[in-house]
């Protein structure tokens, strides 16, 4: 893949899971503001599932933005397309479907 293209991809990428991020801390304090309000809540484990879950989404979006920084540093020192782990070349196809892969699809199939 292209670097500028790639770098393009990640960016966006970043601003769009920053986003998301952002929303579910926000839905997060959210949840934990319910939880201390007293009132006619049927279940009062409705707002600490939810809480849970929110905290689960932006946990997952934190790793993704790590992820993506970690792209975007292998874009900068000339190592960007290449496995982490091997230094193998990442086909294109791969990095298309997902711009901060760090993995061949065997290594990645092997981790799990």
């Amino acid at each position: 893949m292209d670097h500028e293209e790639a770098r393009t991809r990640l960016l966006a990428e970043r601003a769009e899971v920053t986003g998301l991020l952002a929303d579910a801390e926000r839905s997060g304090w959210a949840d934990r503001d319910a939880e201390r309000e007293t009132g006619d809540i049927a279940d009062p484990a409705q707002p600490l599932t939810a809480q849970g879950e929110d905290d689960a989404i932006a946990e997952s979006m934190r790793d993704r933005l790590a992820a993506l920084d970690r792209a975007l540093k292998r874009l900068d020192d000339g190592s960007y397309g290449r496995s982490v782990r091997s230094g193998l070349p990442i086909p294109d196809d791969r990095l298309e479907a997902d711009p901060a892969a760090e993995l061949t699809v065997e290594e990645a199939r092997a981790v799990r």
